[in-house]
């Protein structure tokens, strides 16, 4: 799938997922490294971040209509999603879905970097964090 951009990227796991406030508005996700490094994303939703958590839990039985759209595009077009690439766009982090067809590859592009990181839990594929984004200094 990618290639030279790929150098860019660093791979990453969900090492967290969790609420930044009491009544669960605001989800917090935690993306490691291999060596250690830390990248944390906030300013999502808390719903969102539930659905990372189950996902990740195992708990792939019911999921949110937007995922199953996904899915069901993806099964009638023999798309497989095969790898997330996470990124920031001016002040706000996006990603990019890359998709393997029978006839190569399909990237999309520019969509919301915590519902595609869900998706990378539902389908327990890698997620991958420009390089970038872990010199930065991290604003909360």
């Amino acid at each position: 799938m990618p290639d030279l951009q790929d150098e860019e990227y660093i791979p990453v796991r969900i090492s967290y997922v969790g609420l930044v406030d009491q009544v669960g508005l605001e989800g917090v996700v935690v993306l490691k490294s291999a060596d250690g490094k830390e990248f944390p994303m906030r300013a999502f939703s808390g719903e969102v971040a539930k659905h990372i958590s189950r996902f990740q839990e195992g708990d792939k039985g019911s999921i949110p209509t937007i995922y199953n759209l996904v899915e069901e595009i993806a099964v009638m077009q023999d798309l497989l999603l095969v790898e997330v690439h996470v990124y920031k766009s001016g002040t706000v982090l996006r990603a990019n879905l890359y998709f393997k067809t029978k006839d190569g590859e399909l990237v999309l592009r520019n969509y919301r970097a915590s519902d595609s990181i869900a998706l990378a839990a539902y389908y327990d594929i890698p997620i991958k964090v420009r390089k970038n984004l872990f010199e930065e200094p991290i604003e909360g």
